[in-house]
C-alpha cells in the first residue's frame, strides 16, 4: 500500500477537533470586520456563505443552513429550496469573478463520508479549471493556489450583492 502524506492538513484537523463552537452557527449581528476575518460572504435567516479557510482549490466556498444539523432529512422544503438557490447564486458569482471551466458541488454527510464538521451539514462549491489537477500535490506535496483568499473575498462578496 502506498501512502500519500499531506501534513499541511493537520492545521485544519487541529482547528476542527479543538474548536468548541460551530463555525456555521453565527450571530446575525456580526460586524463587517468580523465577517471578513471569518471569511463570511453573506449571512441571512436561511443560510450563510463563506470561503473555505482550507480550500481544495482557489474559490472553494461553503453554504450552510442556519439550522444546526448534520442530518439532511431534518431540513424542511423551504430550507432545501433556499440552499439550492444560494448554490445557484454562488456558482453564478464564481463564474463572473473567476471564469472557471467547471464546478464540483456536493456534501459529505457524516464523518465517515469525509465531513470535517459532521454536526452541521454544508455544501462545498469548488471551481475547477482544465489542468488544475497536476503533479504538484502528489509529487511536490504542494497545492498551487494562484490567488490569495483576501484578494478574492471582496470580489466574490460584491458579485453576490448583485444577485
Amino acid at each position: 500500500m502506498k501512502r500519500l502524506w499531506a501534513p499541511w492538513r493537520m492545521e485544519y484537523i487541529d482547528d476542527v477537533e479543538n474548536s468548541k463552537e460551530c463555525i456555521f452557527c453565527i450571530n446575525n449581528n456580526i460586524s463587517d470586520k468580523e465577517m471578513a476575518k471569518r471569511l463570511i460572504l453573506e449571512i441571512n435567516e436561511d443560510y450563510l456563505i463563506l470561503m473555505n479557510k482550507y480550500p481544495y482549490n482557489t474559490g472553494h466556498l461553503l453554504i450552510a443552513p442556519r439550522k444546526h444539523t448534520g442530518d439532511f432529512n431534518k431540513l424542511i422544503p423551504n430550507e432545501l429550496l433556499s440552499l439550492s438557490l444560494a448554490t445557484q447564486r454562488v456558482i453564478n458569482s464564481l463564474q463572473e469573478v473567476m471564469s472557471p471551466h467547471a464546478f464540483n458541488v456536493g456534501m459529505n454527510l457524516g464523518k465517515e463520508a469525509g465531513a470535517g464538521i459532521a454536526e452541521h451539514l454544508h455544501i462545498h462549491i469548488v471551481p475547477r479549471w482544465t489542468g488544475d489537477t497536476n503533479f504538484m500535490p502528489v509529487i511536490g506535496e504542494s497545492k498551487v493556489m494562484p490567488q490569495l483568499i483576501t484578494e478574492l473575498y471582496p470580489k466574490i462578496k460584491e458579485s453576490l450583492k448583485k444577485r
